[in-house]
């Protein structure tokens, strides 16, 4: 038995192999045929785009080759987890305080001077309900600048959920006298600070419980709590340059 049998092949004459041959050819040459075409169309459309879009190809490109060298500050390091942690802040309700507190910790622990990095942490333990925290990293915070009124409003607040009532009393008056002055047309960098008066309406339903002293020392820590909503509202709408649709009923 011949080799071709043992392997089942069929041998092939001249004239039988020529015809496979050629249509093998044919085929080949049909499949090149098609691929030169698709490639021909491909790099007219890419040829195309690049020399109607040259210029934005050539920006976008050289955006992404700044951004891979060099970020600024505020997107990366302690600005950008400032930043982050703002911004869970301001969101109110739909923030995440506890990655707002992950970010925030890390900035002081870096730096604790960066601008008021330890007044957002103080705030964000209030809200957290860890009082006690609070408590001291907002002493810390009015260490670094004490005509921080944000600060001020917070420590009061800890102080009376920690049980010093008589001084908190105090601090609160301290913090709302010190807002008042600082919130002009222009407060926090905004020029058109507060245009439907709501954070000067919620001001002073404030002032009005803390002349009141601690008969109502609920309404108290709540209309205080109620003025810190209305600024990172109010902050929250000016960064997207908007006004929020807030009731006028809730201060």
């Amino acid at each position: 038995m011949t080799v071709s049998e043992r392997l089942d092949i069929v041998p092939l004459n001249n004239e039988s192999f020529s015809i496979q041959l050629y249509v093998f050819n044919w085929g080949v040459d049909l499949v090149h045929s098609w691929i030169s075409r698709i490639s021909f169309v491909f790099t007219g459309f890419i040829g195309g785009a690049i020399r109607h879009r040259s210029l934005f190809a050539f920006q976008f490109l050289s955006l992404l080759f700044m951004s891979a060298c060099s970020r600024p500050e505020w997107f990366i390091g302690s600005g950008g987890r400032y930043n982050e942690a703002n911004l869970e802040l301001i969101r109110g309700r739909g923030g995440d305080l506890d990655k707002a507190i992950g970010n925030l910790q890390a900035v002081v622990q870096d730096d604790p001077t960066y601008k008021d990095s330890l007044t957002l942490l103080g705030k964000a333990y209030y809200r957290k309900g860890r009082y006690f925290d609070a408590y001291s990293i907002t002493q810390r915070a009015l260490a670094v600048n004490k005509d921080d009124e944000i600060a001020w409003l917070v420590f009061g607040l800890a102080q009376i959920r920690v049980g010093d009532n008589a001084k908190g009393l105090e601090t609160l008056k301290g913090g709302l006298t010190l807002l008042a002055k600082a919130m002009r047309e222009e407060y926090r960098g905004y020029p058109t600070w507060d245009p439907r008066g709501l954070v000067r309406t919620s001001l002073n339903r404030a002032v009005f419980q803390a002349l009141k002293g601690m008969e109502e020392r609920e309404n108290l820590l709540q209309s205080t709590e109620q003025l810190l909503t209305r600024i990172d509202e109010e902050e929250w709408a000016q960064r997207h340059d908007k006004n929020v649709d807030r009731a006028l009923s809730g201060g």
